[in-house]
């Protein structure tokens, strides 16, 4: 596809939250922008609205009062969808409605230069789909920002079976004119972030039903212990129920009930509830004048000096709780079998603990699971159906001698983070397995999307490729839910011992 003149304009279709974000960092860019919208005074509010921002910018000193008058003098309004005749490209970000943005594209093609690109910031839609109503599918492709547009770095170039790479290629190079970093993708549904992002919610859904632990301490966990930046739950009342589970449902069914993507009867009451989140003052938390209400923590119970035993094998396995037990000055009971008053604490890798003390022949009413690998920030004690009280507090009381604070939960297979990252680095791995997007696009996409502590793939080398597959080997053998199956992706670099981010070649 010939490319047009580098001074022709943007054209922005729909200036709400998100197109009058797109249309800022596009004049901040040196990009001259056109915008309309379907109400008279909507692009007239959006320019204002710009220019109040960018005002505010340069208060703040973040930018020149000359920044503020050169991005002005780029933003124009268009009183109707002919004055966007001149444009390079246009952007539509629109209702999220098939037939209408399908007919709003077929409008402009009576309007604009056949070389002129047409690009949907859709986050849900096919574009596939949206460009099988044009005339020239070629010039079609998504180009998916998230919000607040000029905050969230991230945009997602995504290409349908019949897009011109050189389509891709313009949008690539105008996303980093924009400051913002462009991740390529085919077009699937949810693309890179929204694919990707199913894992962590669902996963976390899945443990609260399973009444592994309550919502705020499973959000502890993931924020303290794997160092995500929110609680799925906290996310979930910021993003609003009624936003989050019609994607849930969507990508599932988009993807022929998918089991990694399943989502929950939870999550689909709560939303009937109108317990949205911050925006009903209700969601899994309470909230007064925004601010959330914090669910309080059990007390650490005394110390009581009982004797601790741990098989020699898993303190070869995990050394580091073998530093950890030394650093409590743990009272350790270190013979070849638990002595009769002795606390067994066992170290599951994608296991319960029940399953652990059954293999190891142990009491299971003096049997603990304690998380090995994810120690820092938070530990996380795991109980049989039968753990004495007793017991379950004197390892309470022992593993938080030091101050780090200890979440006890019920039985479940891989504890809280080692199910849940496990999983998202499965879905991950599957993503580079279909072709989606280059690895470190995934990773790309992912960390500055969702904000993870690392993209899935990098998050799945830190706890080594072998690992994970461990993990979700037990949880599949437990659950024989298809849901857990390794990609292909992650048990060929597992077997080969290389890192997740190597590519085909």
């Amino acid at each position: 596809m010939n490319s047009t003149a580098t001074n022709a304009p943007l054209g922005i279709i729909g200036v709400g939250l998100m197109g009058r974000g797109i249309a800022q960092i596009a004049a901040q860019g040196g990009i001259p922008v056109v915008m309309y919208d379907s109400r008279p005074e909507g692009g007239e509010e959006a320019r204002k609205a710009i220019l109040a921002t960018l005002r505010k910018l340069a208060e703040k000193g973040k930018i020149s009062d000359k920044d503020v008058a050169e991005a002005a003098s780029r933003l124009t309004v268009a009183a109707s969808l002919a004055e966007l005749a001149p444009c390079a490209a246009v952007i539509e970000a629109i209702v999220e409605n098939l037939d209408v943005k399908r007919a709003l594209f077929v409008e402009l093609e009576a309007i604009v230069d056949p070389a002129c690109i047409l690009a949907t910031n859709t986050s849900s839609l096919s574009v596939t789909a949206i460009a099988a109503a044009c005339k020239r599918p070629e010039r079609v492709a998504g180009f998916h920002f998230f919000s607040p547009v000029p905050l969230m770095k991230i945009v997602e170039v995504v290409s349908g079976p019949l897009t011109d790479a050189a389509v891709a290629d313009r949008l690539t190079a105008m996303a980093r004119q924009m400051g913002h970093t462009p991740v390529r993708a085919s077009d699937t549904p949810g693309f890179i972030v929204n694919h990707a992002g199913r894992g962590y919610l669902t996963e976390s859904l899945r443990i609260l039903g399973e009444s592994i632990a309550p919502y705020p301490e499973i959000d502890r966990i993931l924020r303290q212990a794997a160092g995500f930046r929110m609680g799925p739950f906290e996310l979930l009342d910021l993003t609003g129920l009624d936003v989050s589970q019609p994607v849930m449902e969507s990508i599932y069914n988009q993807y022929y009930q998918e089991p990694r993507f399943r989502p929950s009867p939870i999550a689909r009451q709560r939303l009937a509830a109108g317990l949205l989140g911050r925006k009903s003052q209700r969601g899994f938390y309470r909230y007064e004048d925004g601010k959330k209400e914090e669910a309080p923590e059990a007390p650490v119970p005394p110390r009581t000096g009982q004797p601790i035993w741990v098989s020699h094998k898993d303190l070869a396995d995990f050394p580091a709780v073998a530093a950890l037990l030394e650093k409590l000055a743990a009272p350790r009971d270190a013979n070849e079998r638990p002595g009769e008053q002795s606390l067994c604490l066992v170290l599951p890798l994608g296991q319960d603990a029940t399953t652990a003390a059954v293999a190891a022949g142990l009491d299971p009413t003096r049997v603990l699971g304690l998380e090995p690998i994810f120690l820092d920030g938070r530990r996380t004690l795991m109980t049989t159906p039968l753990t004495d009280p007793a017991a379950r507090d004197a390892a309470h009381a022992l593993l938080a001698a030091d101050g780090t604070p200890v979440s006890v939960i019920h039985d479940s297979p891989g504890f809280i983070c080692q199910r849940v990252v496990a999983t998202i680095v499965n879905i991950g791995s599957d993503i580079a397995q279909q072709g989606i997007a280059s690895p470190q696009d995934i990773d790309r996409a992912v960390a500055l999307g969702l904000g993870y502590p690392k993209g899935p793939l990098a998050m799945g080398d830190a706890l080594g490729a072998a690992t994970v597959l461990a993990i979700l080997d037990r949880l599949y053998e437990f659950y024989r839910d298809p849901r857990y199956r390794p990609s292909p992706w992650l048990k060929r670099r597992a077997l080969l011992g290389v890192s997740l981010l190597t590519p085909d070649r």
